[in-house]
């Protein structure tokens, strides 16, 4: 193989991938939104990788490496490491080419995504729960690796996966009819930003290839500023298919060539568009999924009557995470805020608090009361929420003028965590 420096995905090489790819995936979509292009005046087109077979692009990358394996290869079978979009595409090509494939997925994988895997791969396949984190499985993977002389499927940081993800591109201007002026392109460890962009650059140069990633793991801006591939210590998990410690060699070297602006979106930013997708467009997505589109707020100005596409990456969403999807859209708007309220030990104080503090459309969402018979207050945790982002500071004011002591948490992460 290449080394990262002088590895750059050829056109004959992507061409190549989609002729492997043509019986296996679906051509996805290429569809003008109509509320998104109102909203930014401008005309934002979306790639359906949210509709791909398996629900995410991560499909075109493992199809293209695996088919391509030697013959030996084969006969040995595939390992692979994922919590998510990445086994669910190595588990569909494995039963799909008639070979044996080991996926190791951490033991806290939600059961939904262990059973997609089983679904995809049937008997194909070997689901390996292992260790707390994605770091335990991959260690045991390339250990079984080491051990048994299967091939490793990366998911993001090999030649043929990047040249499997940029066919998304090929099909993206095989279908515009326009010139296309920027593209959005989530960036999780780079595989879909360095194929879609080196696609790009040698066929439409004139286009801005935008990289996005999220606010709480922004793992390629951090090498960028670096000037080589750095590790991020702790980083956001909840946009998990973005959610990366440590970009791909390769993807870094080719994202450096071909990623004009990078942005980071806040987690909070992209639960609010999660739920305008669904609500607006019953479209459901990931966090991943909506990336892209949660970074046209930074670029507002910018794209005004321009052609914009965004890629929805992918729409493997747990119902379960609906509530925290919510919460945190909330907070981020500045609807949502919680105290704790020292309230007097005396008949009457609650019914103060909600009489006179909170506003005609403020509403109490959460509530724990803690009441200490030898001290003189009780402290509460309360969460209200209000119906406009500045309604906030008459609920502050009125608190004051009432003479409520209160300890404001939404600025205090650790707190925060621990009490909500």
């Amino acid at each position: 193989m290449s080394s990262a420096k002088s590895y750059f995905p050829q056109l004959k090489d992507i061409t190549k991938a989609k002729i492997n790819l043509n019986d296996v995936i679906l051509k996805t979509p290429l569809q003008k939104n109509l509320n998104l292009s109102e909203e930014f005046d401008a005309n934002i087109l979306l790639k359906r990788e949210d509709l791909q077979v398996v629900r995410s692009y991560k499909l075109r990358g493992a199809f293209n490496k695996i088919v391509q394996l030697s013959k030996e290869e084969f006969k040995k079978g595939v390992v692979c490491a994922s919590a998510g979009n990445h086994a669910q595409g190595v588990a569909y090509s494995c039963r799909k080419l008639g070979i044996k494939g080991k996926i190791y997925m951490p033991a806290t994988t939600p059961k939904q995504k262990i059973r997609q895997v089983e679904m995809f791969g049937k008997d194909n396949v070997e689901v390996v729960l292992i260790g707390d984190t994605y770091d335990a499985a991959h260690s045991a993977a390339t250990e079984d690796c080491q051990k048994t002389g299967m091939a490793f499927i990366h998911p993001f940081d090999d030649p043929q996966i990047i040249e499997g993800q940029a066919t998304v591109g090929l099909e993206i201007l095989q279908d515009s009819v326009e010139q296309i002026d920027y593209i959005f392109i989530p960036v999780g460890g780079g595989g879909l930003a360095a194929g879609i962009g080196a696609y790009f650059k040698q066929t439409n140069p004139q286009t801005k290839i935008i990289g996005v990633e999220p606010a709480g793991a922004p793992s390629m801006k951090h090498s960028f500023d670096a000037g080589k591939v750095t590790e991020l210590e702790n980083i956001d998990k909840f946009v998990d298919g973005a959610a990366v410690q440590r970009v791909g060699e390769h993807t870094f070297e080719i994202c450096q060539k071909v990623i004009d602006d990078l942005v980071a979106v806040p987690e909070g930013r992209i639960c609010t568009k999660i739920l305008e997708l669904y609500n607006r467009d019953a479209i459901v997505v990931e966090p991943a999924g909506a990336l892209s589109i949660a970074a046209l707020d930074f670029y507002r100005e910018e794209i005004k009557g321009k052609n914009v596409v965004c890629i929805v990456s992918g729409s493997n969403n747990d119902i379960t995470r609906t509530e925290e999807i919510k919460e945190r859209s909330l907070l981020h708007e500045g609807l949502k805020h919680y105290f704790i309220v020292r309230f007097p030990q005396r008949a009457g104080a609650l019914r103060t608090f909600v009489d006179v503090v909170l506003g005609p459309t403020d509403d109490v969402t959460h509530f724990e009361y803690s009441k200490k018979t030898n001290r003189e207050k009780g402290p509460a945790v309360i969460g209200v929420e209000v119906q406009k982002k500045e309604d906030y500071l008459g609920l502050i004011q009125r608190m004051e003028e009432n003479g409520f002591i209160y300890e404001y948490l939404n600025e205090k992460q650790d707190l925060f965590q621990f009490l909500i």
